[in-house]
């Protein structure tokens, strides 16, 4: 290494070293390559809470998988609620053709997804969680391009699942409650990823991930199966329509589907099957969507009996009208249908092994703070057979088949 001279000299008389000059002399180099990694790193997130009442009030309110509410994922009774904290750091890939980056995103509250390193609350593995506050790495995965073709990108570590019309992230929803048909999907797994775009039009994702659990809805895939070598395979097609496309530029198609073997009642297996689209419509304030999803759960019972096999479908439509540049409106209609043993179902009995239920949600959106989206919903929620809401005030007992809730949102993002 080369010093000047006023650093020669000083080393002469003993007032520095020479290794301690050299120390100096790099550690603005390093910092400078700290302060660039740092520089395109980012940090995001959000703080979603809420309040909703539930017309007719439960007489003997229970807590838990319990409740005498509706089973879709993150079902509340009346009160006040810090529904999820979430923090990302990005470091997203640049443009050459090797690049790389990371996605960390911490969750916690009663509406956190659970991920890799989780408590997994008490569940039925069919189509419902209780309300349980937890906190988790929902995502973290690190990103690689590598120069085949038009480029692949890999997601490797956990991440979000590549089935679904609602996200696992609040704000990105048109409504404040869950659909059916996000419960009974799974939400994240851990395992691996790739993406590859043929062209503007077609895009396509193909992955491996660990097998245990994965219709474990709002749980996730987090666990070792039974056998370590029993894995989840998945793939998806996405279409976008072209700018040549009209007022149809911008509309989607995906199709997607999961299977994992089972191995018993401790383990079972399970398919899921989706398709969903987006689409823009002649009025431009108007946008519609519709999505269909499918699960199965196989080999539940003995492996020779297959005794506690379970299937549920539901179809779910969306609409929303963007009325001024601050207000939305979002609605929302699905029609659930489930098939099984007792006990393994959402909405059934020993009187009806298979049940339907539908629901329609109205949401009012409206942005009257900068980074704060604010919400008013009304949904209702009936079960075609049986009643399954409420709690009779002697019994505890469910006493009716309708269920009402108006709640009003507040996330703000950063």
């Amino acid at each position: 290494m080369k010093f000047n001279k006023w650093t020669v000299a000083l080393a002469a008389i003993g007032v520095v070293s020479l290794a301690s000059a050299a120390r100096a002399d790099e550690q603005p180099t390093k910092m400078n390559a700290v302060q660039t990694a740092l520089s395109s790193t980012t940090l995001s997130g959000y703080v979603d809470v809420a309040a909703q009442w539930n017309p007719g009030t439960d007489q003997n309110p229970k807590s838990g998988a319990t409740q005498n509410i509706p089973g879709y994922a993150f079902a509340k009774d009346d009160g006040f609620y810090l529904n999820a904290v979430d923090l990302a750091l990005d470091h997203p890939e640049d443009e050459s053709p090797w690049a790389a980056g990371y996605h960390v995103e911490l969750m916690a509250g009663p509406n956190a997804v659970p991920g890799q390193i989780a408590t997994v609350p008490a569940v039925n593995k069919t189509i419902y969680t209780a309300v349980t506050s937890a906190a988790s790495i929902r995502q973290a995965y690190v990103t690689l391009r590598t120069p085949v073709g038009n480029g692949i990108d890999w997601k490797i570590g956990v991440w979000d699942t590549i089935v679904g019309y609602e996200s696992s992230s609040d704000p990105l929803n048109p409504n404040y409650t869950r659909s059916y048909g996000y419960t009974i999907e799974p939400t994240t797994h851990t395992g691996i990823l790739a993406t590859y775009k043929i062209n503007d039009i077609v895009t396509v994702q193909a992955g491996i991930a660990d097998g245990s659990n994965v219709a474990g809805g709002p749980v996730g895939v987090d666990g070792t199966s039974v056998i370590e070598s029993q894995k989840a395979y998945m793939g998806d097609l996405q279409f976008t329509a072209p700018d040549s496309a009209g007022w149809m530029k911008g509309a989607t198609l995906t199709v997607a589907a999961i299977d994992a073997a089972g191995f018993g009642t401790a383990d079972p297996g399970s398919t899921s099957f989706y398709v969903g689209a987006t689409l823009p419509t002649p009025a431009s304030a108007l946008k519609v969507g519709a999505c269909f999803d499918y699960l199965d759960i196989h080999n539940a019972g003995t492996p020779a009996a297959n005794t506690a096999n379970d299937s549920a479908w539901n179809v779910a439509l969306y609409s929303t009208i963007q009325a001024t540049d601050k207000l939305s409106l979002n609605l929302r209609g699905e029609y659930l249908s489930t098939e099984g043993p007792v006990g393994t179902d959402l909405y059934d009995t020993a009187a009806h092994l298979s049940n339907s239920a539908e629901e329609i949600t109205a949401t009012a959106q409206y942005q009257m703070w900068a980074n704060v989206i604010s919400r008013v919903e009304f949904r209702w929620d009936h079960v075609e057979h049986g009643n399954f809401f409420g709690a009779d005030s002697t019994t505890g007992a469910a006493f009716r088949a309708n269920d009402f809730l108006l709640a009003l949102n507040v996330i703000y993002q950063f």
